[in-house]
């Protein structure tokens, strides 16, 4: 049974980063809408209440039913959550008279287990327009800023706090000694979800569940992919088919490269070369979710054709992992799409095949690790992560092959730069977009008039937030040179220096 710590969302942008903590001090847990929970069985050891963008007083304000967990699990409600618990506790919550957004620091600290180790003056983290001007009968303050009283409190013969301040944050300088308390003084938890856990954990259920299945997967040659291939081989052996499909749209020698990488790994992986049939049903099509549509539906019938050649195959294997899921779920229902995602959203009917996935549970660096403790090679689980249209999405406009090689030897000379110049690791995400605009130039004595191309890196954790990388001038420069000079069609270089929020990764 693996202990678990469900985390109700109720719409924070920082909840996330609250299952990430958690998850760095070795415990599992799992994010769910507050509107649609899952049952409480016996491995859920406590419950984490997000916060939330609305105010506990409007009238649309997200409310849960919290009877069959306040009083029987231990219980931690993070800003909205610990309002939301004062107020239907009997308590009251107002406007703040001084709203509190940013850094402040705790003037007093009890010494109640929850702040164990946490010193008087630690900064937190505020984001919040209401205050607890009034707690419940039972419910006793435990920390106070200078400007909110009740920064956190107890509940008498429960183990139920509250706190006003976001102790997953990196500005609360404490906030994880805060997360630890609660876990293993609190709740108790034993703290054994490790990467090694996980992959003996892993194979087990798989080969529980798939049994003497043929399953087949399709590999990319990124990370993800390559470890749940790894996982499902551990599992099931020789039953794994693995299909790497090349649909014109890869980075320059990325095919042939990739299944030679593989050639080592004991897998058994055929290449298919489906670029004609990508290239013809691309073309004309300029408007990005139709191209990622197209991509999807011409890897399907690419895919099913290669898979109906496997006798008896019964599985589909995805490398889906857990910000695909987040990604693809509200706490107000659908989400509004910002992009469909390749591994979310099913099988069309015609392929009668069930779906397995290994690492749906896992962050982008959670995989990595995973990879690193079956003792994967440092270049492929460092590779960084390419999306799954490929180059498709990196050309604005419609797609050509001539464009496509283009931007091919763009990536090619930015990405061994990166590499040359040992910035590729400490870059989590970089790549080359075709503009759909010409610019004026010179060369020579010649008046030129070509494409524009765009550079993008980016430092992140796991995709979910992102800020631009600061690369040396001197770089930019040298690899601007070369791509000019070695690139014909480009005769002008740009550096994208937005982050995610506002800005995606991906300019479609």
């Amino acid at each position: 049974m693996q202990e678990t710590i469900l985390i109700l969302d109720f719409g924070s942008q920082y909840t996330q980063l609250i299952a990430r903590r958690v998850r760095e001090l070795n415990v599992y847990c799992e994010i769910h809408p507050f509107n649609n929970p899952p049952e409480i069985t016996e491995d859920v050891k406590g419950v984490i209440l997000s916060g939330s963008p609305y105010s506990t007083l409007q009238e649309d304000a997200p409310q849960f039913d919290l009877s069959q967990i306040k009083g029987n699990l231990p219980l931690l409600g993070v800003c909205y959550g610990a309002q939301y618990m004062a107020l239907i506790g009997g308590g009251k919550v107002a406007p703040s008279k001084i709203r509190e957004y940013g850094r402040a620091n705790l003037s007093d600290v009890g010494t109640h287990t929850l702040f164990e180790g946490v010193p008087v003056g630690s900064q937190v983290w505020m984001s919040h327009g209401d205050t607890i001007t009034e707690l419940p009968q039972g419910f006793n303050v435990i920390a106070s800023t200078e400007d909110v009283h009740v920064a956190g409190y107890e509940v008498q013969g429960e183990q139920t706090y509250g706190i006003q301040f976001h102790p997953e944050v990196y500005h609360s300088t404490d906030g994880k000694q805060l997360l630890e308390n609660f876990l293993y003084k609190i709740v108790g938890v034993n703290g054994d979800w490790t990467p090694a856990h996980f992959v003996d954990e892993t194979v087990a259920n798989l080969k529980a569940q798939l049994g003497d299945d043929k399953v087949v997967l399709g590999l990319s040659g990124g990370v993800d992919s390559s470890v749940a291939a790894m996982l499902l081989h551990k599992a099931i052996g020789a039953n794994l088919y693995c299909v790497f499909v090349n649909n014109g749209l890869l980075r320059k020698n990325e095919f042939t490269d990739v299944l030679k990488q593989y050639e080592g790994m004991g897998l058994n992986v055929k290449g298919v070369d489906a670029t004609d049939q990508f290239m013809d049903a691309l073309a004309g099509i300029d408007e990005p979710e139709a191209k990622r549509k197209t991509i999807g539906r011409v890897f399907i019938e690419v895919f099913d054709q290669e898979a109906a050649l496997i006798e008896d195959v019964k599985w589909l294997a995805q490398g889906t992992i857990y910000p695909d899921i987040i990604e693809s779920v509200s706490v107000k229902g659908p989400s509004a799409t910002i992009k469909s995602h390749h591994n979310v959203g099913g099988l069309p009917d015609f392929m009668k095949l069930k779906v397995v996935e290994p690492l749906k549970t896992l962050f982008k660096d959670e995989v990595r690790r995973v990879g690193a403790s079956m003792d994967m090679s440092k270049e492929l689980l460092g590779r960084h992560p390419f999306p799954g249209p490929g180059l498709a999405i990196r050309i604005l406009g419609d797609i050509t092959r001539e464009k496509v090689e283009i931007l091919q030897e763009v990536d090619y000379i930015f990405i061994n730069g990166l590499k040359n110049a040992g910035l590729y690791d400490k870059v989590w995400q970089a790549g080359s977009i075709l503009l759909p605009v010409n610019s004026v130039g010179v060369m020579g004595d010649e008046r030129t008039y070509e494409k524009v191309v765009a550079l993008r890196a980016v430092e992140s954790t796991d995709g979910m937030t992102a800020d631009w990388v600061h690369l040396p001038y001197e770089f930019l420069a040298k690899v601007s040179n070369q791509i000019i000079n070695k690139v014909k069609g480009v005769n002008r270089v740009v550096y994208d220096i937005s982050s995610k929020p506002p800005a995606t990764i991906e300019w479609e």
